[in-house]
């Protein structure tokens, strides 16, 4: 496939649901500490060339974005004043963003779709809060308050819509239910700030999470004790981990040691710290990675060296 360069650090990729060769990467510049942010949305040709089909320049940069699940021209994106743009693809430039929500204090860092209640969205911010949204509504529909330190990511159960997992520097996970007023389990997963944690899509009691200790753990929430595994493959803070939409197994890393990961956590070679892929394309911090859900195979990364990538699973990233 091949590399899109960005004006800016790219700090998130993601596959759009509903077309198979586009991707949306947010960015934001002097590597989100002070300026501006762009988001693109770019577009993998049948002979492998990618495109760029828009960018949106914002005031402060942006750390995530997500699509929608209902509307295939829309997608979200967070950004570092605390607020969530939404834009729509169907319109110019000029005419983007078409919604601003401004209720987090300080920085949005994540935003994630459900796929299930495609109406629903949720953030996570540096103001320690979880935020549930619909684009039917002027304003949040609820908060969830409860971590005490930025909460660094969110990602919503596969197969029960109203569950929900967030990472945070206090060192939990948590499990929320929309149903109930407070978590339904507090994860001590690591000793040092989480950054990232996601669901198995075929297993809805097995969760990932990723830590600045290096390290990725495996978790059954029923027996929320003790890790099932626990995989020391990074040299430096592991910053998203992502399991494959197409098989219970196969998981994705990347980290501040500038590689992307792909793992067996069936494997016994998991254990001991090695991966059944590791790629070195990227040379600055590896910080944004993603699975087609249409094409099996087909992955994308995102780093500060100011460009996103796109490639097949078994092969390597090329110009």
């Amino acid at each position: 496939m091949g590399r899109c360069r960005t004006a800016f650090n790219a700090y998130s990729v993601k596959f759009s649901p509903f077309f198979e060769g586009r991707i949306a990467v947010a960015t934001a510049q002097n590597f989100g500490i002070i300026g501006n942010g762009k988001q693109y949305v770019f577009e993998v040709t049948p002979h492998g060339a990618i495109i760029e089909v828009a960018q949106y320049d914002t005031l402060d940069g942006l750390y995530d974005c997500a699509w929608s699940e209902a509307n295939e021209n829309v997608l979200v994106a967070s950004s570092g004043d605390g607020s969530i743009k939404v834009y729509d693809t169907a319109l110019p430039p000029a005419a983007n963003p078409v919604r601003s929500f401004k209720e987090h204090r300080h920085e949005c860092c994540s935003v994630a779709w459900n796929t299930s209640k495609r109406d629903l969205f949720l953030s996570s911010s540096w103001d320690d809060t979880i935020k549930l949204w619909t684009l039917q509504a002027p304003a949040s529909l609820r908060t969830f308050a409860g971590h005490t330190y930025c909460v660094y990511h969110v990602a919503w159960n596969p197969q029960q819509p109203e569950v929900f997992l967030s990472a945070s520097g206090d060192t939990t996970v948590r499990v929320w239910d929309l149903r109930q007023p407070a978590p339904t389990l507090v994860l001590p997963a690591h000793g040092f700030e989480i950054l990232t944690a996601d669901w198995c899509k075929y297993n809805d009691c097995l969760l990932a999470t990723g830590s600045v200790d290096k390290s990725i753990k495996l978790w059954d929430v029923r027996v929320p004790n003790r890790e099932l595994l626990m995989m020391m493959g990074h040299s430096y803070a592991v910053r998203r981990v992502l399991f494959s939409p197409h098989s219970e197994s196969l998981l994705l890393s990347c980290s501040y040691d500038m590689t992307v990961k792909l793992w067996d956590t069936a494997s016994p070679q998991a254990a001991q710290g090695l991966p059944l892929r590791s790629w070195d394309h990227h040379t600055e911090f590896a910080v944004g990675i993603d699975f087609s859900t249409l094409r099996e195979g087909l992955i994308a990364s995102a780093g500060w060296d100011e460009s996103a990538w796109v490639w097949d699973q078994r092969g390597f990233p090329s110009l």
